[in-house]
């Protein structure tokens, strides 16, 4: 019977056979310990040299880190492995054999595991992580098409930006000029007013020259708009929707978690609603904490953010930032027009923003005001104005970074571990 790993429990006392690669191996003089992978999962295979004809077990003493093979075996119940289960191998076939693999077992630097990326995805660490990340975004698609939305895909390559250009990378379309995306938003918000409640999930980069743990220059964005809906209902959605991924990668992910070390206790904790501070008493709060530096006015900084997540042990929502830090199309408070409505949510742990969210601007005037004031050109706008021109109605949304929750959710440092190949400031290989 030909099956895969992560299927092996539907056959306990049953011979099966796997394609796989070897992981890992140790062997004394009369039994061998095979660690083998197949892309679902990892299971550890036992040759024992009194069961199986002599060329096997030489076979399994003599195969190399990352060789394929067919294995086949007798699927046992193990309660010591984590998976548990293991295969009593009764035969081994080489497909290919694997020669000198660079990443051994032992410890590897940084860059030079990032130089080999296209090999360091078979580590069982980061198998975790992609699966995780594979979670997010399966439980994204169940969520927004449970709750009604419509997946809209927006342009990659656009004529204007979002929140200006200082971090675009541009280039020529034909005659006209172009530039990568950093956001589907406005694009998505045409689509709200056709479709009522929408969601896009693609790529964006931005030209941002950082090195932080939390910065990618290609990165992958969740970005849901919903027409009728204002500044309190757009918040619910966001609690409810990292509520959800939070949910289903405890409930889905569980091996991958141990795998990581990830502390779930902290992520059973993950359940709307989300606690908020606005932003003026974010900086009381600070100054009381000691960062006496910041004023109002200043945009927060990785520790500024770390500073107020370590008082909730849930994400928190900072709300009613100044106008002057936020993109032009953000819907000013009513009752104070020096902040606007918006929300950036907060991971704890010190992860960071993973949200940022806002009402809309819905007054066709007050747009254009703020695009003059923001020095854009009106005219590559023209066609966002007119959203505010025909049939016009409040409306909200968001962009979740998917890698940064990736981190967050599956408790490692660095988003570089949680895109297949990231892009980095000074990294476009492989």
């Amino acid at each position: 019977m030909k099956t895969t790993i992560a299927e092996v429990g539907k056959y306990v006392g049953q011979e099966v056979t796997i394609g796989v690669w070897l992981a890992n191996k140790r062997s004394s003089g009369k039994i061998a310990f095979l660690q083998l992978r197949d892309g679902t999962g990892f299971i550890q295979g036992v040759v024992v040299k009194a069961e199986v004809e002599e060329e096997v077990f030489q076979k399994a003493k003599s195969i190399t880190q990352e060789t394929s093979l067919y294995i086949s075996g007798i699927v046992r119940e193990d309660e010591r492995s984590p998976f548990g289960y293991e295969l009593a191998i009764t035969n081994i076939k080489v497909i290919s054999e694997s020669v000198d693999y660079p990443i051994t077992p032992k410890e590897h630097g940084t860059e030079f595991l990032m130089d080999h990326r296209h090999l360091w995805l078979r580590s069982k660490r980061q198998h975790a992580v992609m699966k995780i990340r594979n979670e997010i975004i399966r439980a994204t698609y169940e969520f927004f098409n449970k709750e009604g939305f419509v997946k809209v895909d927006p342009p990659i390559l656009t004529g204007s930006a979002p929140e200006g250009t200082s971090e675009l990378f541009h280039t020529k379309y034909f005659d006209e000029d172009a530039y990568l995306s950093q956001s589907g938003q406005l694009y998505m918000e045409a689509a709200a007013m056709a479709l009522g409640k929408v969601f896009s999930f693609g790529p964006t980069f931005r030209a941002e020259k950082s090195k932080t743990r939390r910065h990618l220059i290609e990165f992958w964005m969740i970005e849901p708009e919903m027409a009728f809906y204002e500044f309190e209902e757009n918040l619910q959605v966001q609690e409810q929707y990292v509520s959800f991924l939070a949910k289903n990668v405890l409930e889905n992910c569980s091996l991958e978690l141990k795998t990581l070390g990830r502390d779930t206790a902290n992520l059973e904790k993950i359940k709307a609603p989300f606690p908020r501070i606005t932003y003026s008493d974010a900086i009381k709060f600070l100054h009381e904490k000691g960062f006496t530096e910041i004023k109002w006015g200043d945009d927060f900084g990785a520790p500024h953010e770390t500073g107020i997540a370590e008082s909730f042990e849930k994400p928190v929502f900072i709300t009613h930032y100044p106008t002057s830090l936020k993109p032009f199309y953000m819907q000013p408070d009513p009752n104070h027009d020096d902040v606007v409505l918006c929300a950036d949510l907060i991971a704890p742990e010190g992860y960071g923003e993973i949200i940022g969210g806002s009402e809309r601007i819905h007054d066709a005037e007050l747009l254009r005001k703020r695009i003059e004031e923001h020095k854009l050109d009106e005219q590559a706008y023209d066609w966002y104005l007119q959203l505010r021109q025909y049939g016009s109605v409040p409306h909200s949304g968001f962009g979740l970074g998917l890698e940064r929750t990736v981190a967050w959710l599956s408790g490692v440092e660095h988003v570089r571990e949680t895109i297949p190949f990231p892009r980095l400031l000074n990294r476009l290989y492989p």
